[in-house]
């Protein structure tokens, strides 16, 4: 028998996908590029596309180290590689230096993985310690309210922002690169009275962490922007890649636009790609204005590729979506077409209330289920994580087993901070918020102890021995030369191998007295042990952890990964990127779609266009949109209000519901909203009404 011979690079590609992945020319025995700007639609095989040009470069004899691929997960920068590597060794008929080994050569990861690894190297140029900690949102919280209260802030007679807030004003103020007053103005107006306060507070909290050697999540970006703000600095970073590609490019704050142009300032080898209609991330300083604007940043060099063809969805789900855009006021043109062919209409039900809503998709899903659609396959979206608690309780009720994404992430659970805190605090002495937690875990042992043990710690220069000479309360010495003992062994250790072990083994006796729940709150340590195992050394799992840190929760239901099949919940902000068979969208009202919040501001409502068009284009091949009628509010009951009426959303235009079959559900199948029998009958009731009033 004859073998199949392996496809040819690009054979699969479409014309526009080809002419993305190989754009550019040999020059001078080099290859090279100028700027690049590839438009790709949902579903159109981005990913696969931006593997073909990474493995197109390799192909091209350009060196592994001089190219940089940024993503947005570790996640999609692995996938990317593997999808690079697989083409680039099929295409050589065999695995060479420019197969497996050169993929591994790559600069590649997050923004945020990259940046941390080359402020490490320039850690001298920057005022820092290579071995510098980065903190993760919860410990940038704790760290900024030690110094809001260090300030009194609380107690000025008046509301002042909580911790929260008061971080993510930091943030967005510092990767906007607005000032304080202008961050203020246009996403909390209600802070601007505190501006001087807030001013002093950051300062404090930016020289709370220089102090303890410690940049937080937006330092990463803050500190590498600076790095190559010094022209010098910036051209010997930037010569080291000859290409540069950027994935959701559409999810770049104006920091990375900057970062990225002082690395390219003629945009030679950059290649950007994204989807404007898939901005959705403005909450975390994103702005549609870096893809929007690229082009014409580096006319007239720059190349726009649009990628149409669409690999996903069936074509009336596409209608509805394309619909759905062309009615927006921003954009580039694109008219998705599907390679599935036709299929059903996607539906637009409407239902009386919350109730009814989880009624209806739970009937839906079990029916998909009886159908041969695994739960897997289906998903539930919703505007916000809180906007699914009926349906999970109704989950619950039926015994569906379900992951959620975008509720309460893994990191963020107390005994799982309990151990990172203790890791930290073996990595880097300096970090106060990881020692104080650490600390704190001894019974009997407050905040003025533990600031005791630190007095000692930074008399004897952060040495982690100093802790031998340290007392503690009668009800903690037991517990605490154990933990002492532990915390100088690990740091005197030079083995990552078993450390993560050994932490665990003192910590599990202590997680009933600390928390409760022991057997649910230790399975999470020996998950937390497993991903350990994965790194090479504390401080990569550490950062990493950081980093890309995991995001799934389940809830009552069970634990769905020990079940045959789980249900998919999550928000649609978490489900950029992914697909299912079947997709339900739940309150598809005006004041979720789009939110109440953003009725006022013109751009935030586009935004909102946007976020619903991404929870459309999950769905393959059939797709609810829900709408209630009602919202039971609890916060209205002391007012004696029960309920709002959800209004129409404005995105659901009748142009755009000539796209949809409109339903009503009740406590049973649909009934359709005109029955076909009746539906040429037209009833002036206007008149009528008008008539009442003739004399």
């Amino acid at each position: 028998m004859n073998a199949v011979p392996e496809p040819q690079f690009g054979e699969r590609l479409n014309e526009a996908q080809r002419e993305a992945a190989t754009y550019g020319q040999v020059d001078e025995r080099r290859f090279k590029a100028g700027p690049l700007l590839i438009i790709a639609g949902a579903g159109t095989g981005k990913t696969n596309t931006l593997a073909h040009r990474v493995a197109h470069l390799l192909l091209s004899e350009v060196h592994p180290e001089r190219i940089a691929l940024m993503t947005f997960s570790r996640r999609a920068a692995t996938e990317m590689l593997l999808r690079a590597e697989s083409i680039t060794a099929r295409s050589m008929a065999a695995r060479s230096a420019r197969g497996t080994d050169a993929t591994r050569r790559m600069w590649s990861g997050t923004f945020h993985s990259i940046a941390n690894r080359l402020l490490r190297e320039f850690a001298s140029t920057i005022g820092m310690e290579p071995t510098f900690s980065v903190i993760d949102r919860g410990d940038s919280g704790d760290l900024i309210d030690i110094q809001r209260q260090a300030l009194n802030l609380g107690k000025l007679g008046k509301r002042f922002p909580r911790k929260d807030t008061c971080l993510a004003i930091y943030s967005h103020r510092v990767n906007t690169r607005a000032s304080l007053s202008d961050t203020m103005e246009s996403a909390y107006p209600w802070c601007a009275e505190w501006e001087s306060e807030l001013n002093q507070l950051f300062r404090k909290y930016v020289a709370a962490k220089q102090a303890q050697q410690m940049l937080d999540y937006d330092d990463l970006l803050l500190y590498w922007h600076a790095l190559v703000q010094e022209p010098s600095v910036a051209e010997v970073i930037g010569s080291r890649f000859d290409h540069v590609l950027v994935d959701e490019y559409q999810d770049t704050n104006t920091l990375q636009a900057e970062i990225l142009l002082a690395l390219k300032p003629d945009g030679d080898g950059l290649c950007v790609v994204g989807d404007d209609a898939q901005s959705i991330y403005s909450f975390r300083a994103a702005t549609v204005d870096n893809i929007l604007g690229f082009a014409d940043q580096f006319t007239p060099k720059a190349g726009v590729v649009t990628l149409s063809d669409n690999y996903r969805s069936v074509q009336p789900v596409l209608d509805a979506a394309n619909r759905l855009m062309t009615e927006g006021e921003t954009g580039f043109d694109k008219n998705l077409r599907s390679t599935r062919g036709s299929g059903q209409k996607p539906k637009y039900v409407m239902v009386d209330d919350d109730h009814h809503q989880a009624l209806y998709v739970v009937e839906n899903i079990l029916a998909k289920r009886e159908e041969g659609t695994r739960l897997r396959d289906q998903a539930v979206l919703m505007r916000k994580s809180s906007d699914s608690d009926a349906l999970e309780v109704e989950l619950v009720r039926r015994d569906i087993p379900y992951v959620k994404y975008g509720g309460l992430k893994f990191l963020e659970s107390a005994h799982v901070k309990d151990v990172l805190g203790i890791l930290r605090f073996v990595d880097n002495p300096r970090n106060r918020i990881a020692a104080f937690r650490t600390l704190q875990l001894l019974p009997g042992v407050g905040p003025a102890n533990a600031e005791k043990c630190l007095e000692a710690l930074e008399a004897a220069n952060y040495l982690h021995t100093a802790l031998a000479s340290v007392d503690m309360p009668a009800a903690a010495r037991e517990e605490w030369e154990t933990l002492r003992g532990l915390i100088i062994d690990l740091a005197a250790e030079s083995t990552w191998a078993g450390q993560m072990t050994r932490v665990r083994h003192w910590y599990e006796p202590h997680i009933e007295r600390l928390h409760g729940a022991a057997h649910v709150r230790a399975g999470d340590i020996e998950q937390l042990e497993a991903i350990a195992l994965r790194h090479p050394s504390r401080d990569q799992f550490l950062t990493e952890l950081t980093l890309d840190p995991p995001n799934a929760s389940s809830d009552e239901a069970g634990d769905p990964l020990k079940d045959e099949d789980y249900l998919i919940l999550s928000t649609v902000h978490s489900a950029k990127g992914q697909e299912w068979d079947t997709v339900s969208v739940l309150n598809v009202t005006d004041g979720t779609f789009p939110s109440e919040f953003s009725a006022d501001d013109a751009d935030q409502v586009e935004e909102e266009r946007r976020l619903l068009y991404v929870a459309m284009t999950r769905a393959k091949y059939e797709l609810s949109l829900v709408a209630p009628h009602k919202h039971y509010i609890t916060e209205q009951r002391r007012f004696g209000a029960k309920h709002l009426y959800g209004a129409r959303s404005r995105f659901m235009t009748d142009t755009l519901l000539e796209c949809f079959e409109s339903t009503s559900w009740t406590d049973g199948p649909g009934v359709a909203a005109k029955d076909a029998s009746i539906s040429n009958v037209k009833i002036d009731v206007g008149a009528k009404m008008r008539s009442m009033w003739d004399e």
